[in-house]
């Protein structure tokens, strides 16, 4: 054989098995690569997805956060309100209960000055009888003596 026969058939037969390849053995070579880069593809994607979601997540969290602080600052101040108005309220009941308490001192101080008094009404009423019994050495009727005494204490 001649070498451009050789040649040729060689040429024909490398022709066939590009042909061969491409046609048959290159598709099941590709099709699992391309499925595969399908799958970065979308992995990739996901990732992305993910990364966006977790911003999002983020940023929600965050103002609930701030919004939870918000509420938490403000029920704090409304409880110290509430506690500052409770002990206003206290020292007002605190204040009126002393000046009632105060009031009924005075009262039952009254109410013993005008016993002290009337208990002295009668020792000066005793003390004048008996004075003026000794005075006229004579014994003074049960009746006038009641007298006496009841006109002492209106006099005193």
């Amino acid at each position: 054989m001649d070498l451009n026969a050789t040649m040729l058939v060689q040429a024909v037969v490398f022709g066939l098995f590009i042909w061969f390849t491409v046609s048959w053995v290159w598709p099941k070579i590709l099709r699992p690569i391309e499925a595969r880069q399908k799958n970065i593809v979308e992995g990739l994607a996901e990732a992305e997805k993910g990364r966006n979601s977790l911003v999002e997540a983020k940023k929600e969290a965050d103002k609930l956060l701030a919004d939870a602080r918000a509420r938490a600052q403000e029920i704090v101040a409304n409880a110290d309100k509430a506690a500052s108005l409770r002990v206003e309220e206290s020292k007002g009941t605190a204040k009126t209960e002393g000046e009632r308490i105060v009031s009924a001192a005075h009262a039952q101080v009254q109410q013993e000055v005008q016993s002290a008094k009337q208990q002295l009404r009668e020792q000066v009423a005793l003390l004048a009888v008996a004075g003026a019994e000794k005075i006229l050495r004579r014994e003074v009727h049960a009746k006038d003596h009641a007298d006496m005494l009841n006109q002492l204490k209106g006099q005193l």
